[in-house]
């Protein structure tokens, strides 16, 4: 039974972690120390040890940064499809970005191209996450049927930078979509 809770709460813990990770907030430590209350309260309550607590803040910690970097790696790999697809500079596309253009703006007559490579480089990556186990073929064919429309609203689309609530403390180079 207590290794069930233990396993129940490490997986909460890491879930509300890997969660918070894509989330930007003024107040990044307030995930962790929510956490740090629950694990604390679990320990004073005798429910778990405090070395278990933190395995689980570590473990936490340690899904954290593998999938800050995970996001890392596919908004590089976004960006280098927008950047070689349209012709362009990084630092041309995020100053374009930042001074309110979309990316159908900025791409021109280059559009119908740029919304084709971004569709094979999310599909590159869904395949990707299937072949590695962590989604089903179910999910993978669910995520391929939004692709298109996910990519085409996202390349029309004007993003705010800057405002509460709209891409605050995402960089404007940045195109995030769920892959996996």
């Amino acid at each position: 039974m207590k290794k069930k809770v233990i396993a129940t709460v490490t997986a909460l813990v890491v879930g509300l972690t890997v969660s918070a990770t894509s989330v930007a907030s003024a107040d990044h430590r307030g995930g962790k120390d929510r956490i740090s209350s629950l694990l604390s309260g679990l320990v004073s309550n005798g429910t778990i040890t405090q070395s278990q607590a933190d395995a689980i803040t570590k473990a936490a910690e340690n899904a954290a940064a593998a999938a800050k970097s995970v996001m890392k790696e596919k908004h590089t790999a976004f960006n280098a499809v927008i950047t070689s697809t349209l012709g362009i500079s990084l630092d041309t596309l995020t100053t374009r970005l930042k001074a309110g253009e979309s990316l159908a703006t900025i791409a021109g007559d280059k559009k119908d191209a740029l919304i084709a490579a971004l569709i094979t480089e999310i599909n590159k990556q869904i395949d990707a996450a299937l072949a590695a186990g962590k989604i089903t073929t179910a999910q993978a064919a669910a995520q391929k049927a939004n692709t298109t429309e996910r990519v085409t609203n996202m390349v029309n689309k004007v993003k705010e930078f800057g405002k509460k609530g709209h891409g605050k403390g995402q960089r404007a180079s940045s195109i995030s979509f769920k892959a996996a």
